[in-house]
């Protein structure tokens, strides 16, 4: 990194070592350009982009009835996971400020911590989306272009500037934002936006809540620091806890939703219904543990549900166990 640079002959002079030990610090420190290339690549998620666009591609999958045209589905990754990261380049500059505050973890990030100015984040950030709408306007269609520039502009100004910092119902209703990618896949493969379209839609919105809430009881005290009102921050942990649990029983009917519309057979139903059982038993065992340790694996275990779940569709599809959709 350039700017430690300069302090490695320092320290390490301090530290009583000779001039040869001074200068293999100096040349086992990483490129300038490689630690830019991954601050910027930092900046657009990629942990959670990964996810977003797995949804996407499972959703595409489905409507095409299991074997969707490889450009558009090429498309879909590569619009896809560029409105994404779009969109996360900007909720680091106008999260900066709070991720200074919250710990280590977050104080890091490029923005955060002057590694990468705001204007050149903002416009990175621009050109991604623009990249995305070219792309998934050229080989996939213009609705699943703006369905993609929509869910962007929801997670940073409906989420990022106005819910984050202003209610604990900040992921109840800005979680909407993570639950865009199903309708661009199946708008991708359709041209339209269908009822089972709808329901996957619903599956990640009632995800969302318990699945953040189980991040949030255990960096509780990094949002308290911040003055970002998440739940267990406002209301407390057993609260948290209650609404986790009821939102995993509300997620039975609706992860069975793609079985009662006949986009899926009960190959998906079956093990959905007992993902989502599961899932309600993290949330029993979150709410008699007075640490953080059943919330860490809840947290854990509900991106594996979803993960499962949408490969479970897919796999229903592609299979040919239902017909339609």
């Amino acid at each position: 990194c350039p700017q430690l640079e300069w302090a490695v002959p320092e320290v390490v002079e301090m530290l009583g070592a000779d001039a040869l030990t001074v200068e293999a610090a100096r040349r086992s420190a990483p490129p300038a350009w490689r630690v830019t290339l991954s601050d910027y690549v930092t900046l657009t998620k990629p942990r959670i982009m990964s996810l977003l666009v797995l949804t996407a591609v499972c959703a595409m999958i489905a409507a095409d009835g299991g074997s969707p045209p490889t450009l558009g589905l090429a498309a879909l990754v590569i619009g896809g996971a560029l409105a994404f990261g779009g969109a996360s380049a900007l909720n680091h500059v106008l999260d900066r400020d709070i991720d200074q505050l919250m710990g280590p973890r977050t104080a890091s990030r490029p923005v955060a911590a002057g590694r990468i100015t705001p204007r050149r984040a903002v416009a990175f950030g621009f050109a991604l989306a623009a990249l995305s709408f070219a792309v998934l306007t050229a080989f996939d269609n213009v609705l699943a272009a703006l369905l993609s520039l929509s869910g962007g502009a929801f997670y940073v100004v409906v989420y990022t500037l106005w819910l984050k910092r202003s209610t604990a119902q900040n992921i109840v209703i800005g979680g909407a934002a993570g639950a865009f990618p199903p309708l661009v896949g199946w708008a991708a493969a359709t041209g339209q936006i269908g009822l089972p379209a709808l329901a996957l839609f619903a599956l990640i919105f009632f995800w969302t809540p318990p699945h953040f809430w189980a991040l949030s009881l255990y960096r509780a005290g990094d949002y308290a620091k911040a003055g970002v009102p998440m739940l267990p921050v406002v209301a407390g942990a057993r609260e948290t806890k209650k609404q986790m649990l009821l939102y995993t029983v509300a997620l039975w009917p609706v992860a069975l939703a793609p079985t009662f519309l006949g986009v899926a057979s009960w190959f998906y139903g079956a093990p959905a219904l007992a993902l989502s059982v599961g899932f309600t038993v993290c949330a029993l065992r979150v709410m008699r543990d007075p640490g953080t340790r059943a919330a860490r694996q809840m947290f854990g275990f509900s991106l594996l549900y979803l993960f499962l779940l949408f490969a479970l569709l897919v796999a229903d599809r592609a299979l040919g166990f239902t017909v339609g959709s």
